[in-house]
């Protein structure tokens, strides 16, 4: 089967955990990584850093393919300005899933959206664009994830919840079933959602508070 020529943009930590994940997909031809000019030339496990945000009508025309690869913590801003600037080019986002996750074949993932190893995404839920599935996550049915968030590693959204924009949710983090979370919320490890949350934040605890 012929591979898709894919383009990753961002070169830090968190791309290499997306390089593992595109790898095991055996789906996608990595070409290279866009990133500052400082670093052209540098590597991140094997693959080179070949240009900036300046490259991508570039690549795009080669007919490659982009995931973005600039992690989330607490702001969703980074990703966003280089989702849009993806758009501004009708540039192709990526949709991985890794062949070591289960996603239901009644659930839908969005454009542009990484699904890591381990992750369970069940019956009828729905995850939005440009989100980060964290390793060993869980996606429970009828769940709805919204765009530009990050449901880190091992934390639990239940069944019914509705998670909004720009939400970073945090290691064993866990959201009780049908509960509501706004947008730009961030909510620390380890927290445990039990009321719905409106107001934009951070929250932490258990149960959680507002802590700013």
């Amino acid at each position: 089967m012929k591979k898709h020529k894919l383009i990753l943009v961002g070169g830090g930590g968190h791309c290499k955990a997306c390089i593992d994940v595109v790898e095991c997909t055996n789906e996608y031809e990595i070409i290279g990584i866009l990133d500052h000019a400082d670093l052209t030339g540098t590597k991140v496990l094997g693959h080179r850093v070949i240009g900036t945000d300046d490259d991508i009508l570039k690549y795009k025309q080669e007919g490659c393919r982009f995931l973005i690869t600039v992690g989330q913590i607490k702001s969703a801003a980074t990703r966003i300005k280089i989702a849009k600037l993806l758009e501004q080019q009708e540039a192709i986002l990526a949709t991985i899933i890794s062949p070591k996750a289960y996603v239901s074949k009644y659930a839908q993932i969005g454009k542009g959206t990484i699904v890591m190893h381990g992750v369970t995404v069940n019956a009828s839920a729905d995850v939005g664009a440009n989100c980060i599935l964290n390793t060993g996550c869980g996606i429970e049915h009828d769940a709805i994830i919204k765009d530009h968030t990050h449901i880190s590693t091992h934390a639990v959204v239940n069944g019914g919840c509705v998670v909004g924009n720009e939400v970073f949710l945090g290691s064993n983090a866990t959201v009780s079933g049908y509960i509501r979370v706004g947008n730009n919320i961030v909510i620390g490890s380890g927290s445990v959602v039990l009321k719905n949350i409106d107001e934009s934040g951070t929250y932490a605890g258990n149960p959680v508070k507002k802590i700013r």
